[in-house]
């Protein structure tokens, strides 16, 4: 990845219409929190959640994690929500339900009008697509590269099982979780998720298993809807001491090694090279980046 894409390890998502869990959120220690107005509000709320966004937003953002608003699919409420939504305190709108590129596209150009009225800078939303069907699923790539607003994409296992017809379980996730990590990682944006549905979290042990496998699949960070699972996902994202440490000490055995011109490296007992030492860099500014949050 070249971009400067956000650290999003843990994404909470917090139902902006009841007070206590806004109110309750900044000390959970995620570095996102995503507003809903989608799932978690009936239609007859739809109105009054749009008009807390804002006050929520500072809330939830006082101590300096980032804010996301997942907005709804039609169109007509759409467009409400973007126009309430869109201000210096919200980062990204997560929108649900893509179908295509052109989609994206779409939401973009209402940004632009949106931010434009709003005071501020054209780009400053950014955009987190959720493929969440079967005909988006096909269209991932295309979806991952649609416009420079994309800066992560996660495929929602729940609505996905049931466009495809299964169970929002490991096996039938596999696939498509994992092609969405490489049309994420072709597009240069960060790859959201985890192999399993984000409604399991009362066994912990078990969520902590998933997330380091998550990890090891090339996932940078996920979404979450119960404090339980913030810290897991914090630790389980981000590179172990360990990791480091050694990360460390391979850099500076090649750096070694190439500055008296030998053209094969040993370190600790296996040879390296260029890729091995390039992740090693990789896995060294990931852990200075979650330091800096």
């Amino acid at each position: 990845m070249t971009r400067d894409l956000p650290v999003w390890r843990s994404m909470m998502f917090v139902p902006v219409i009841v007070e206590k869990f806004v109110d309750s959120a900044p000390g959970r220690g995620a570095d996102a929190y995503i507003l809903d107005l989608e799932d978690s509000i009936p239609l007859a709320e739809k109105a009054r959640a749009r008009g807390l966004i804002r006050e929520a937003a500072a809330k939830v953002g006082r101590d300096g994690a980032d804010v996301v608003v997942r907005i709804n699919r039609p169109w007509r409420l759409a467009v409400r929500d973007l126009e309430a939504s869109v201000c210096a305190e919200i980062t990204a709108i997560a929108l649900p339900k893509v179908a295509d590129a052109g989609h994206v596209r779409a939401i973009a150009e209402v940004l632009d009008e949106v931010e434009q009225e709003a005071g501020l800078a054209r780009g400053h939303t950014a955009i987190i697509p959720m493929i969440e069907t079967v005909d988006a699923f096909f269209e991932v790539r295309d979806i991952a590269r649609a416009h420079p607003r994309v800066v992560a994409m996660t495929l929602g296992a729940e609505d996905f099982a049931l466009s495809a017809g299964m169970l929002p379980e490991a096996e039938g996730l596999f696939y498509p979780k994992q092609q969405t990590i490489l049309a994420a990682r072709a597009a240069g944006i960060l790859p959201l998720g985890f192999v399993g549905s984000v409604a399991e979290y009362r066994d912990q042990d078990k969520f902590r298993a998933t997330i380091e496998q998550a990890r090891r699949l090339g996932f940078r960070g996920g979404f979450c809807i119960h404090p339980l699972q913030v810290g897991i996902m914090n630790a389980g994202f981000a590179p172990a001491s360990e990791e480091v440490d050694m990360a460390r000490r391979l850099i500076a055995a090649y750096d070694e090694a190439v500055a008296a011109g030998r053209g094969a490296v040993e370190f600790e007992g296996k040879m390296i090279d260029e890729p091995i030492v390039i992740r090693a860099r990789e896995t060294l500014t990931q852990a200075e980046r979650i330091a800096r949050r």
